[in-house]
């Protein structure tokens, strides 16, 4: 026993083999006692186990927290004594789609104090022939996005009329024309 003793301190603890074994025998002994002083544990306890509930880290009280409002948007304002934005895009509906045999002198005069200074210039070389409808079919549809900005949709008898309107001064203009064929 003696020489295995002396075979022990002389030899083995002074290699790197004899002092990796004794930082094992250390942990594992820690490791162990720190099993019996804890008790038994829950076997129910631990990650593998998923939640009842959802994890919520906001309050559902607290309201939207998200990029996208769910608010209802601001209705459009207007100026005392002005056009609304759907008589606006009524009557820009009904200029657009022109009579027979109107001129385009006569065609552009009848959009001109409906439209915006761009949409003017942007209309400046179409011609009532390219009209892709004959009549209004229904009610103008707002779609408001902000107090001066608005969509309207005209439903015409071939389609659908997709109007871009604003109010910079609380005065609405159509600003944009879109066409969209059923």
């Amino acid at each position: 026993m003696r020489r295995t003793v002396e075979f022990l301190f002389t030899r083995l603890l002074r290699s790197r083999v004899g002092v990796a074994l004794g930082i094992v025998v250390l942990v594992l002994g820690v490791i162990g006692a720190a099993r019996l002083v804890a008790g038994p544990g829950d076997p129910a306890a631990g990650l593998s186990n998923r939640p009842r509930e959802p994890i919520t880290t906001v309050d559902p009280t607290t309201g939207d927290d998200g990029v996208l409002a769910t608010l209802a948007p601001p209705s459009p304002s207007t100026r005392p004594g002005e056009l609304t934005p759907e008589q606006t895009a009524d009557r820009f509906a009904l200029a657009w789609l022109g009579r027979p045999g109107l001129t385009p002198e006569r065609w552009h005069e009848g959009m001109r104090p409906l439209s915006s200074a761009a949409l003017t210039e942007k209309l400046a070389g179409a011609e009532p022939e390219g009209v892709p409808a004959a009549e209004v079919t229904g009610e103008v549809t707002l779609r408001p996005r902000s107090t001066t900005f608005v969509e309207a949709l005209v439903p015409l008898d071939t389609g659908r009329l997709r109007l871009e309107l604003v109010a910079p001064e609380g005065r609405w203009l159509v600003d944009a024309v879109d066409w969209e064929q059923e």
